[in-house]
């Protein structure tokens, strides 16, 4: 009886963890979707924003695989559409023609900085209980 109360409350953590994930993917969204940006392309430019902080420099995008929870084929869908809409700009690795570098470009840098704020609102918006 132990063991199953054990598990049984293991799963409710679980299904906490995702409740919690979700209504704050969702809070997320609802913030940034007039900036015409989701959640998870809100978290490459921040990853990107960080980790280059000064213009012009650029992160493999292997670094990001495992940063940004999306498969390598959907996060690569993700940055030709921030490319598309020239928030990023891509180019292959000049020592290892397998690899490619994203950078933030200026106007994804303003972008970014303009809605830093709505996103961080609506993380506290779902996570504060």
């Amino acid at each position: 009886m132990a063991a199953n109360t054990a598990e049984a409350g293991l799963e409710q953590r679980w299904r906490d963890i995702l409740s919690a994930h979700a209504r704050t993917m969702c809070e997320i969204d609802r913030a940034l979707h007039p900036h015409g940006l989701g959640a998870s392309d809100f978290e490459v430019l921040d990853i990107l924003a960080t980790e280059s902080a000064t213009e012009g420099a650029q992160c493999r995008v292997q670094n990001l695989v495992g940063r940004v929870h999306l498969s390598q084929s959907a996060l690569s869908r993700l940055i030709g559409r921030l490319e598309k809409d020239g928030l990023v700009e891509r180019s292959v690795c000049a020592e290892d023609r397998r690899g490619v570098w994203v950078a933030l470009t200026v106007r994804g840098r303003e972008l970014h900085g303009e809605v830093l704020p709505l996103q961080r609102a609506a993380l506290a918006r779902a996570l504060t209980l």
